[in-house]
């Protein structure tokens, strides 16, 4: 059955508005993939999966199967890797599943493509709330440098301070220029992890730190 003109709008319509107000959050939380590339992926996705209804309404199913799997490589752009981590893996996948919403909406599926929506929402506003605690994948490493030898208490002694989640990965002790490379890794939110800094600013032993 041949889509009409104004199905086809409001379709168009209705997943351009929820794209947009989803964009904007991950916009203004600065995340790789700001509103414009959800808006135009699903968009694009529902305009595609209304041509295929209307090229080929008894089967479909190949050129959506087909914008599926494209979409896939557009969200491994979303992923950013430092020297042993990788981010970015809740921006792709929602990009991916931004595409079945489109695809869904142009189909005429509405209930699914806001059960959809609904859920992806869930869950991001729930990542939202680990990453402003410190949690999982958005915990934090910090690498302190000291300009002579110390035991690691000192170091915990101000960690226990901001976080009480915390864990030594790794430790290099350079005997010649009496130096120790302290990296840990902690959780916390924010405000939290930026106390950490002034309070090793305090101590005569303390060289340099990076928080990543």
């Amino acid at each position: 059955m041949v889509v009409t003109f104004p199905i086809m709008f409001l379709r168009i319509a209705v997943t351009f508005i929820l794209a947009f107000i989803f964009g904007i959050e991950r916009q203004k939380s600065h995340k790789p993939i700001g509103f414009g590339t959800f808006i135009f992926v699903s968009t694009g996705a529902c305009a595609l999966a209304i041509t295929a209804i209307n090229l080929s309404s008894d089967n479909p199913l190949g050129l959506l199967s087909a914008i599926v799997t494209g979409i896939g490589f557009l969200g491994a752009g979303a992923l950013m890797k430092t020297t042993d981590r990788i981010f970015g893996f809740t921006s792709a996948s929602t990009i991916w599943l931004f595409a079945i919403f489109g695809l869904v909406i142009g189909v005429g599926e509405y209930a699914i493509g806001m059960i959809l929506y609904s859920l992806i929402w869930v869950v991001v506003l729930y990542d939202l709330n680990l990453e402003k605690k410190g949690r999982g994948s958005y915990q934090k490493r910090i690498m302190i440098s000291t300009n002579k030898i110390i035991s690691e208490k000192e170091i915990k002694d101000i960690l226990l301070v901001s976080t009480k989640l915390f864990k030594l990965i790794s430790l290099e002790v350079e005997k010649t220029k009496k130096r120790i490379i302290f990296i840990y890794q902690i959780e916390g939110n924010k405000d939290q992890i930026n106390k950490i800094p002034n309070k090793l600013y305090e101590k005569d032993w303390f060289d340099s730190c990076r928080i990543e």
